[in-house]
């Protein structure tokens, strides 16, 4: 399977970032994931961790499709999103132990 970052775009409370999927033999398709504009601010996401929570966001929907069960073509990234891209992008700093 291969997942290419087509660009984003912004709207009045979010932006929005588009997705290619191609997946042989089945056909190619197009995604869209939003990130709603309040979660890039201190403390929660950069502007440049857009793709990444988005692919992230996309891959773990991919993972769970099944032929029954397609994954939506519009999705949302959700508080739970953005907590584990920062657990595991921006791990908390180890405390030395000294004082």
């Amino acid at each position: 399977m291969i997942i290419q970052y087509r660009g984003f775009e912004n709207v009045i409370d979010s932006r929005i970032y588009s997705f290619h999927v191609i997946n042989v033999p089945e056909e190619a398709r197009e995604f869209t994931v939003k990130v709603l504009s309040k979660e890039f601010c201190v403390g929660r996401l950069k502007f440049q961790d857009g793709p990444g929570v988005c692919m992230a966001r996309l891959q773990r929907e991919l993972e769970v499709e099944t032929h029954e069960s397609r994954a939506e073509s519009n999705l949302n990234v959700l508080e739970q999103d953005v907590m584990d891209y920062r657990t595991h992008h921006y791990p908390a700093a180890k405390s030395s132990g000294r004082n």
